[in-house]
């Protein structure tokens, strides 16, 4: 599977994105997601995604994620790849969140100045299950 169209919004309100077996670098700008403007650059080496010029996701390699929904307390999404992948969130600055990947904990880990955070997932023949929770 993989994000057809760059960037859609699920039915659930959720945003899905990226598309990693393209070969070529393919972007979506401006579209408009609950009044932000969110733009998509994806292909199999990376997928990068902003939130109104600023930094919300991205993977290397590229990958395909659906579900993704921002909250309070963190995100929610689900990831595939080809291959296992280096994925950065941004989220709030100087703040502790809790990383869960297919419901086990990879620990708390705390955000740098930017606000991001680092983590890596192993991809397999099944999405995998992120959670990020404010600790």
């Amino acid at each position: 599977m993989a994000v057809e169209q760059l960037l859609r919004t699920e039915q659930n309100g959720s945003l899905s994105f990226g598309n990693h077996i393209l070969a070529e670098k393919a972007k979506l700008e401006d579209y408009k997601y609950n009044g932000d403007l969110m733009k998509v650059k994806t292909y199999k080496a990376m997928t990068k995604l902003e939130k109104n010029g600023l930094f919300a996701y991205e993977s290397v390699p590229g990958t395909s994620v659906y579900n993704f929904i921002e909250t309070e307390k963190g995100v929610d999404f689900e990831v595939e790849g080809a291959e296992d992948a280096q994925i950065t969130v941004g989220l709030e600055e100087d703040a502790q969140y809790e990383v869960i990947v297919n419901g086990s904990s990879a620990g708390v880990m705390a955000t740098n100045m930017g606000g991001k955070v680092s983590f890596n997932v192993e991809l397999g023949a099944a999405p995998a299950t992120i959670s990020i929770k404010k600790a």
